[in-house]
């Protein structure tokens, strides 16, 4: 019993603050609205950590990489293999989502919330809009949550300095390190707040938009289940088709790794099971030994589903439908990207949520309507987090030593 509200006691809580929030949205109605101060104070004091957090926990990134010696070959090969699987599994969640819509019941409430369209607005040009999504033009632009995607360009830059200059610059490498502990800290701290103020913040919502939302909600989490089940089941036995490992095999090694993260909600937790899982599979110890802890942080194929959602959930609230193969992809990119930003950032809070809000110009706020859908997957998703970075692991043995033993 320990053990169990050990891994799930502040899921669980979270969970309890949303359904006790929805209630009283529902009986009290607008009268709801009482509680938002309450929910907004909460989301203000996750606002000010976000910066700061996102700055120090990217910088200190690039250095963890360098310090183990994972900046090289593999490196690469294993970016570019997340990239791949992240891609493939956003085509196939972002299929499956278009064939069994969850999101018609909630199209066009957004009411008075801000919304801009951001790189989806038609009378934006493409290429003017990645420009603006990953820079700004002044220094002083990248303290705001609202450029948190240039912010993360800078922190890269930044951290990858860092850990080029090594020894010539101990006391920055020890103040980015120091840094990330104390934002990490700050955050674990303030989400213990949750579940009151995301409960409160919910409270309003369904006050003003009224108790449909929550079948929505349910919905969603029936579409990301039924996404991660073909990934898990399709897409990785594809891979192990690829790598040329016997199916039987595959999956007897498989099965820890999902056992696992399913007990634990805990990505981390799965690091030990993956990597013995790995050698069992014939990977190499020094490539299953930098991948499965790098695709820990930075590859979360399970985060791209509920991110996928996350996004098409917020563009129907406002009335906009992505259309045609470019909106498509753009959708796919964002919800790839804010799964490495949330596993960049341990602890993170709604920084993901936050990243998408800015990146489609909608009223911050909005983040806490969205992590509302990650609290709901988050069991399925971990499990597909969990054991993509072992099918991951396979893959970039294969790739990096053709001639290895599978």
């Amino acid at each position: 019993m320990n053990s169990f509200l050990k891994n799930y006691g502040s899921t669980l809580l979270l969970l309890s603050g949303l359904v006790i929030g929805g209630v009283l949205g529902v009986v009290l109605g607008e009268d709801a609205a009482v509680l938002r101060p309450v929910g907004n104070l909460f989301l203000n004091l996750v606002f000010v950590l976000v910066v700061p957090l996102v700055f120090f926990s990217v910088a200190q990134s690039m250095v963890v990489l360098k310090k183990n010696g994972v900046i090289g070959k593999v490196l690469g090969t294993a970016v570019c293999v997340f990239l791949f699987m992240s891609l493939v599994t956003g085509i196939i969640s972002f299929g499956l989502m278009s064939i069994w819509n969850p999101f018609s019941a909630i199209f066009g409430q957004g009411g008075e919330i801000s919304f801009s369209g951001g790189f989806l607005d038609e009378e934006v040009h493409i290429g003017d809009a990645l420009v603006g999504a990953f820079t700004v033009n002044d220094f002083p632009l990248l303290l705001s949550r609202e450029h948190l995607l240039p912010l993360i360009v800078f922190a890269s830059l930044f951290g990858l300095s860092v850990a080029l200059l090594g020894q010539k610059v101990p006391t920055v490498e020890k103040f980015v390190g120091e840094g990330a502990d104390v934002f990490m800290k700050m955050m674990e701290v303030l989400m213990k707040l949750a579940p009151i103020g995301i409960g409160c913040y919910f409270a309003d919502t369904i006050g003003q938009l009224g108790g449909q939302i929550m079948g929505s909600y349910l919905e969603i989490f029936l579409v990301v289940s039924t996404a991660c089940a073909v990934v898990f089941l399709v897409f990785y036995t594809l891979c192990a088709l690829y790598c040329r490992i016997p199916l039987g095999r595959f999956w007897k090694e498989m099965i820890p790794s999902a056992a696992t993260a399913a007990g634990t909600c805990s990505s981390a937790a799965c690091m030990p099971v993956n990597m013995t899982a790995a050698r069992r599979l014939g990977v190499e110890a020094q490539i299953s030994d930098g991948v499965i802890p790098l695709g820990t942080n930075l590859h979360k194929d399970g985060s791209v589903i509920t991110a996928l959602a996350k996004v098409l959930f917020a563009l129907y609230f406002f009335g906009v439908t992505p259309e045609g193969i470019g909106a498509s992809l753009l959708v796919i990119l964002l919800a790839v990207l804010q799964s490495a930003v949330v596993g960049a950032i341990p602890v993170g809070g709604m920084t993901g949520e936050l990243l998408i809000c800015a990146v489609l110009g909608i009223d911050p706020a909005f983040a806490a309507t969205l992590m509302i859908i990650g609290t709901l997957c988050d069991i399925p998703a971990t499990l597909i987090n969990a054991t993509g970075n072992l099918v991951a692991a396979t893959l970039v043995q294969r790739l990096t030593d053709k001639k290895a033993k599978p």
